[in-house]
């Protein structure tokens, strides 16, 4: 056993050895080549920038089940914001949500009609157990009917520039599911259709809850809940149970967002978690179990803060070297500086950190045809973008486009004055004399 280990040391040795002789370095495999999750798509996201950080299969259209939940979630909170309705708001149970309310096999929790239920009861049971009955019930609320609301689900998903999506309904149901049970599907859809979503088009619709109403997640990281003296109990099993079913798939920082399943769509995910100031965002579609989306989800989190860290690649005031100034016309001084307005941080993979440049964006509108800004100029006007660049092997790009890169302004550093009009004579004046020594130079020099 001795001497079969002597022998493949000297043999790891002597093909070192051979590799300096040559020239050759050993391969190299990065996380992102060896790294995957076991689901048919899955994307995980910076929540601040946007960056994606790992895609698979991102950009496919698939069945989100409820995680079509996060758009009807997203306009409920549009519509608070806006005051046109509040969380107070109440409303009655119509027949259709009370049938869907009634059937189990759709997380049906049974509502009762002729009763007021506030817009946060209905809220909750839609965001913690994935109720279908209150989702469309606020759906109703808001637009008159699950039809119109559909129509605006399309129309913010185009606004948000979800690249991959369609909207049927508002809970995520196949519309076949709802027909079967006697029921219509929602008016202007077809009978037969499923919500779909990709993997990027859920992210991103996950980036605007978490950016644009963060109190969001005070409800999707909610453990237990009643309505009508029943448990609401989070479908989440990231969240920080002490069951001993679910602790093997908590994490740490975890607060969101949205499960999902049906038989067309398997089991989904939409995930969220903070830790140290940076907040994460994940989605799994068809997985091969409930544990197993919350597993891969495990997998995304843990590869997203362990690899990547958040950086200031370029400070506040930043400036390239021999383009810090742009020349001047009409001005006291003939140049002006420019810089940064502010810092350029990004999400960086570890040892990257050398893979980033930036470069100048001049707005051409502010250059007259000599390539000038025109004075007078203020201090800190802005005069393009500072655009970061990534120089590395692997760019999945932002979630917020497939070309969108960082920027920031850039701007003057300094303020330039008008020059009087007794300076602006006499540059005049030079400037047609000079013109005409050029003219009669060239011309002597044609005679010739």
């Amino acid at each position: 056993m001795r001497q079969k280990l002597q022998a493949s040391f000297l043999l790891l040795t002597a093909m070192l050895l051979a590799f300096s002789i040559l020239g050759i370095s050993p391969v190299k495999i990065s996380a992102a080549e060896t790294f995957d999750v076991q689901a048919e798509s899955a994307i995980l996201v910076d929540a601040e920038t946007g960056k994606i950080l790992f895609a698979k299969n991102a950009d496919v259209k698939l069945p989100p089940a409820s995680m079509t939940k996060m758009m009807t979630e997203y306009l409920v909170l549009e519509a608070i914001e806006k005051g046109d309705i509040s969380w107070e708001t109440t409303t009655q149970i119509s027949d259709y949500a009370f049938t869907l309310s009634a059937n189990e096999d759709f997380s049906g929790i049974g509502l009762i009609q002729d009763k007021d239920y506030t817009v946060k009861q209905l809220y909750e049971a839609m965001a913690i157990i994935s109720d279908n009955a209150t989702t469309v019930a606020l759906a109703e609320l808001i637009s008159g009917s699950e039809g119109e609301f559909v129509k605006r689900m399309n129309a913010k998903a185009e606004e948000m520039g979800l690249p991959e999506y369609q909207f049927v309904n508002a809970t995520g149901l196949g519309n076949q599911d709802i027909t079967s049970i006697g029921l219509q599907a929602p008016e202007g859809t077809d009978p037969n259709a499923n919500d779909l979503m990709s993997a990027r088009s859920a992210a991103l619709l996950a980036y605007h809850i978490v950016n644009d109403f963060p109190e969001a997640l005070d409800i999707s990281s909610t453990l237990m809940s009643e309505l009508d003296g029943r448990p609401l109990e989070n479908l989440n099993w990231m969240l920080p149970w002490e069951d001993n079913n679910y602790v093997q798939y908590g994490f740490d920082g975890v607060d969101g967002l949205k499960t999902g399943w049906t038989k067309e769509a398997g089991y989904c995910f939409t995930g969220t978690a903070e830790r140290d100031g940076r907040r994460l965002i994940t989605v799994v579609m068809k997985t091969d179990s409930k544990g197993a989306r919350f597993t891969e989800t495990k997998k995304l989190l843990e590869y997203g803060f362990s690899q990547f860290g958040q950086e200031e690649l370029f400070p506040e005031g930043y400036q390239i070297k021999k383009e810090s100034t742009l020349p001047v016309a009409k001005g006291k001084e003939e140049t002006v500086e420019i810089a940064s307005a502010s810092a350029i941080r990004a999400a960086i993979k570890n040892g990257e950190e050398k893979s980033y440049s930036v470069k100048y964006n001049i707005d051409k509108e502010k250059l007259n045809e000599n390539g000038e800004l025109t004075a007078p100029i203020k201090k800190g006007e802005k005069v393009g973008t500072v655009e970061l660049s990534y120089n590395g092997e692997v760019d999945y790009g932002y979630i917020t486009g497939q070309s969108k890169t960082q920027q920031v302004d850039l701007v003057t550093t300094t303020a330039v004055e008008k020059a009087n009009w007794f300076m602006l004579a006499l540059g005049s004046i030079g400037e047609f004399f000079g013109n005409i020594f050029s003219t009669v130079s060239d011309t002597i020099k044609g005679w010739f």
